[in-house]
């Protein structure tokens, strides 16, 4: 599987500025067979709570219509965060299109970030989401998520890559590295984690931090294409091979672990 991880550097709740930043992304990789392309948290605005200003209607968004277009135009599954309406408040979205323009997967942030305030200002998902891309069953995260290991745990039942877009910034850039290795190391998976780079209107900077980390905890060396663009070719297959080598699985003891979480 051919996956591009775009850490792009978002102008600052500036949809039309970062739609055409997208389209020069495409324009880049356009001839290069990809299957899956990835774009950071809130790929339009950047992680804003400018919700009254930002948040979408579902049924008549204009950032679910263009990357479909995209998806179409271009011939490959398209995963990019995006803020939609919910009741009073909003949901931070990680969506997948696919070439054909359907909308083959939406998440919803189960963790919203109160450190920042986000869980004022935004709904919190209440289910996990996974999808299959030829076959390859992948699963969704958002962030924060990331620092809480049971979501991951539940999802590598079954997929073998594992998802994460962010706007994760430089100074706590370590935990993000760290914590994907983990994830990937502990679950089994391929853990692809996609953040962005520049600076926020909030003054926050952001390094080059996206990666992919292997079921055996390696993290992969890319094509790097640009600044903002890594080209990286991924094997789902050696998840079985790794889980049939070493079936860590197989010792849990989810009985136990349920009484001590729950008491």
């Amino acid at each position: 599987m051919k996956v591009a991880l775009v850490s792009l550097n978002q102008s600052w709740e500036d949809k039309e500025a970062n739609r055409l930043k997208v389209r020069n992304c495409f324009q880049t990789i356009a001839f290069r067979n990809m299957d899956l392309v990835i774009f950071p948290e809130m790929t339009l605005t950047g992680f804003t709570m400018n919700v009254k200003e930002h948040a979408e209607e579902a049924e008549n968004s204009a950032t679910i219509r263009f990357f479909t277009d995209c998806a179409c135009q271009y011939g490959v599954y398209i995963g990019f965060g995006m803020i939609l309406k919910a009741g009073i408040k909003a949901a931070n979205h990680f969506i997948i299109v696919s070439p054909e323009g359907e909308m083959c997967a939406d998440y919803i942030k189960i963790h919203p970030f109160s450190y920042a305030g986000e869980d004022r200002f935004y709904e919190k998902g209440k289910h996990l989401t996974s999808l299959e891309i030829q076959g390859v069953p992948i699963g969704l995260s958002i962030c924060y998520d990331l620092r809480f290991p049971e979501i991951f745990q539940a999802l590598s039942r079954t997929d073998k890559l594992i998802l994460n877009i962010a706007n994760w910034p430089e100074r706590r850039v370590l935990h993000w590295k760290t914590l994907i290795q983990a994830r990937a190391i502990e679950n089994q998976v391929y853990f692809l984690g996609v953040n962005r780079i520049g600076k926020d209107g909030n003054g926050l900077k952001y390094e080059n931090s996206s990666l992919i980390v292997s079921p055996e905890g390696e993290i992969l060396s890319p094509e790097s294409i640009n600044e903002e663009i890594d080209i990286y070719e991924i094997d789902p297959a050696l998840v079985d091979i790794c889980r049939e080598n070493f079936p860590v699985k197989n010792d849990r003891q989810v009985n136990f672990y349920k009484e001590i979480i729950c008491n």
